[in-house]
C-alpha cells in the first residue's frame, strides 16, 4: 500500500468553547499579517511614515477579500446558484473559495483609495507590496491543505496528496496532486526574485509590482493544468488559465513599456 506523503487534516476547525477556530482564517490573517512587515518595511525605506502599511491594509484587506470572493463565485457558481445550490454558502468564506486574481484586483481598488488619501503615489505603494504578496498567498495556501480543497489530478508520485471528503469524513481514493503546494513554494520563488531583482535594479512606478505578476501568473499557468476543482471552461480550458494568461501579458507589456525612475533619455 502506497502513503501518502502529504496527508491532509481529518479537521479544519477548533473550538475554544462557543467560538469556532478555523485553520483557513488563521492562514489568511497570518498572511496578511506578514505582508504587512514587509511592506512596512519596505515603505520606511522609501521614506515613507511608520505605520503606512496598516492605513494601506484597512482598505485594501476588505477589498481583496470581496474581490476574491467574487472571482470565486462567479467563475465557480456550481455549489451557489443552480440545482443543489445554496446561494446562502457564498457569504460562507470559512469554507474555502477565495480566488487570489479577485484579492489582487479587489486589493488594488482598495490601495488606491489609500494611496489617495495618504497622499502617495500608487506606483510606490503597489511597489511596496509586490514581495510581500506572494508570500501571504503561500501561507494562505495552507488552508486549502486544511480544507481539503485546490488539489489536482491523481498521481503516482511520492508526494501525493491523500484527500478527505471534509463533508462525509470519508477519505477519497487514489493520491493527488498537491497543487496548493505547488503553488505555494512558486510564490515563494516568486517573491524572492521580486525581491532580488528590485534591490538591484530600484524599478520603481510599479515596475516590481508587475514583475510579481508576471511570476505569479506564469506558474499558475502550469498549475491551473493539473487541478480538477469545479470551475467555468472555455472551448475546454479552464477559465482560470485564460486570466492567467491575460494578467501576465498586461504585465509584461506594462514591464516594458514604463521605465524606471532612474533610466536615462
Amino acid at each position: 500500500m502506497t502513503l501518502a506523503a502529504v496527508p491532509s487534516p481529518a479537521t479544519a476547525v477548533w473550538h475554544l468553547g462557543p467560538v469556532p477556530i478555523r485553520a483557513y482564517a488563521l492562514c489568511i490573517l497570518a498572511g496578511i499579517g506578514v505582508a504587512m512587515l514587509i511592506t512596512e518595511r519596505r515603505l520606511r525605506a522609501r521614506g515613507v511614515t511608520d505605520g503606512t502599511s496598516l492605513d494601506i491594509a484597512i482598505w485594501a484587506v476588505p477589498t481583496g477579500i470581496v474581490g476574491a470572493r467574487v472571482y470565486h463565485v462567479v467563475t465557480s457558481p456550481q455549489g451557489y446558484v443552480g440545482p443543489g445550490g445554496d446561494p446562502l454558502r457564498v457569504f460562507a468564506i470559512w469554507e474555502g473559495g477565495l480566488s487570489i486574481w479577485g484579492a489582487v484586483a479587489g486589493g488594488a481598488i482598495g490601495a488606491y483609495l489609500a494611496a489617495r488619501r495618504i497622499g502617495l503615489p500608487l506606483g510606490l505603494v503597489a511597489d511596496a507590496l509586490a514581495p510581500g504578496l506572494p508570500v501571504a498567498q503561500a501561507i494562505g495556501r495552507l488552508g486549502n491543505w486544511f480544507n481539503n480543497e485546490v488539489y489536482g489530478r491523481l498521481t503516482t508520485l511520492p508526494w501525493g496528496l491523500e484527500v478527505h471528503d471534509m463533508r462525509s469524513g470519508a477519505v477519497r481514493p487514489g493520491l493527488y496532486h498537491p497543487t496548493f503546494a505547488y503553488e505555494a513554494i512558486w510564490n515563494l520563488g516568486v517573491a524572492l526574485l521580486v525581491w532580488r531583482l528590485d534591490r538591484r535594479h530600484e524599478f520603481g512606478r510599479g515596475r516590481a509590482f508587475a514583475l510579481y505578476v508576471m511570476g505569479y501568473a506564469a506558474g499558475r499557468l502550469w498549475i491551473e493544468t493539473l487541478r480538477i476543482d469545479a470551475a467555468n471552461t472555455i472551448v475546454g480550458v479552464r477559465l482560470n488559465v485564460f486570466t492567467a494568461l491575460l494578467a501576465l501579458l498586461l504585465a509584461t507589456t506594462y514591464f516594458r513599456r514604463v521605465r524606471s525612475p532612474r533610466a536615462r533619455g
